[in-house]
C-alpha cells in the first residue's frame, strides 16, 4: 500500500480526534456542564452531530467542495509525510492530561511555512487581546445586574435561559466548524467528492458521541473550574460573545487563527470583570487560574514552533525516512 496514504489516514483520524476532543470544548464545554442535568449524553451528541453536518454540507455546497470554508487558501495540499502525523499525536497525547494548548498551531504548524504561522500567531494573539476586551466589558455591564457567582434565576425565566442555551451553543458551534475544521481538513484534498465528504461527517459524529458519552474529557476541566458556566445564563452569555468575536474574524479574513486563544482571553476577561464587581470574589484567585491557562497556551505555542522549525531546517534538508 501506498505510505502517503497511510500517512494521509493515520494524520486524518489522529487530527479528527484530537481537534475535536481539545477544541471542541470551548464551543460544546459550557452546553456539556449546564444541560447533562436535563438531557441524556446522546441526546445532546445527536444535536451538536445534527448541526455539525449542516455546518460541514453548507461549507462544502458554498465553498466547492471546500469543507474547510477556505480557511487553507494560503496552505495548499500537500502530499501527506509520516512528520504530519506528529503534530495530531503530541495534541492527542496534550489532550489527554487536560492541556488546553492550540490545535491551529499544533496541526497546522506542519504545513505552514514560517511567513504564514507568524501572520497566525499574530491573529491569534490580536484575537486573544480582543475577546479579553470585550469580556471583561461586557460582564462589568453584566455584573451591574446579576451575580453570576450568587443570584439565582427568577423561575419565570428558567424555561427562557435553558431554551437560550440550545440557541447560542447551536450558532457558536457553527462558527467555530468554520474556522477549526481547517485543523482536519489539511490533510484531504481542497475539494472532496460526495463520498468523501459522508466518511468525514459519520467520523465526525462519532466522536462527537464519544465526546459526549465521557462527558468532555478531561480538557472539560478548564471549562468547569470557571464561574457558573454549569448555569444555563452564564453559558448563553459565554456563547453569544465568543461566537460574535469568532465571527467577526471568521469574516475579517481567511487566514487560519487559534480559537483556543480567543476562548482562553474571553475566560480570563470574564474572570477578571467578576472579581473586579464582587467583593466575595478575591482577585488572589483569579490570577493563579487564569496565568495557568495562559502558560499552558505559551506551552503549545512553544511545541509548534518546535515543529516547524525541525520539519523546515531539519527533516526536509535531511530528507529523513
Amino acid at each position: 500500500m501506498d505510505m502517503t496514504l497511510i500517512y494521509t489516514v493515520i494524520g486524518f483520524a489522529l487530527a479528527g480526534y484530537s481537534v475535536i476532543a481539545n477544541d471542541s470544548i470551548q464551543t460544546l464545554g459550557t452546553f456539556i456542564a449546564s444541560k447533562k442535568k436535563w438531557f441524556k449524553w446522546y441526546t445532546l451528541a445527536g444535536s451538536a452531530s445534527a448541526v455539525m453536518i449542516i455546518a460541514l454540507a453548507w461549507g462544502w455546497y458554498s465553498y466547492d467542495g471546500d469543507i474547510s470554508y477556505g480557511r487553507l487558501t494560503r496552505i495548499p495540499y500537500q502530499e501527506i509525510q509520516w512528520y504530519h502525523a506528529v503534530a495530531p499525536a503530541i495534541l492527542l497525547l496534550l489532550t489527554r492530561i487536560g492541556i488546553p494548548v492550540s490545535t491551529t498551531f499544533l496541526v497546522l504548524s506542519a504545513f505552514a511555512s514560517t511567513v504564514v504561522l507568524e501572520k497566525m500567531l499574530m491573529k491569534s494573539v490580536v484575537g486573544y487581546g480582543l475577546a479579553a476586551m470585550v469580556a471583561y466589558i461586557a460582564w462589568i455591564c453584566v455584573s451591574k445586574f446579576i451575580n453570576e457567582k450568587f443570584d439565582e434565576v427568577d423561575q419565570k425565566w428558567v424555561g427562557f435561559w435553558r431554551n437560550a442555551v440550545w440557541i447560542s451553543s447551536g450558532w457558536l458551534w457553527w462558527v467555530w466548524l468554520s474556522h477549526d475544521v481547517a485543523n482536519i481538513a489539511v490533510y484531504l484534498p481542497r475539494q472532496l467528492d460526495l463520498t468523501l465528504l459522508l466518511i468525514v461527517m459519520g467520523y465526525f459524529a462519532a466522536l462527537l458521541f464519544y465526546i459526549f458519552y465521557i462527558q468532555g474529557g478531561p480538557i472539560q476541566k478548564v471549562v468547569l473550574e470557571k464561574t457558573g458556566t454549569r448555569y444555563a445564563r452564564s453559558a448563553t452569555i459565554i456563547n453569544v460573545i465568543y461566537a460574535g468575536v469568532l465571527f467577526y474574524f471568521k469574516e475579517l479574513n481567511d487566514l487560519p487563527m487559534s480559537t483556543t486563544w480567543v476562548f482562553v482571553g474571553l475566560l480570563c476577561g470574564r474572570e477578571l470583570a467578576i472579581a473586579s464587581m464582587n467583593k466575595e470574589y478575591k482577585l488572589g484567585y483569579v490570577f493563579p487560574l487564569i496565568g495557568k491557562d495562559f502558560l499552558k497556551m505559551v506551552f503549545g505555542l512553544t511545541v509548534s514552533v518546535g515543529i516547524v522549525l525541525a520539519i523546515h531546517y531539519i527533516i526536509i534538508p535531511n530528507n529523513w525516512f
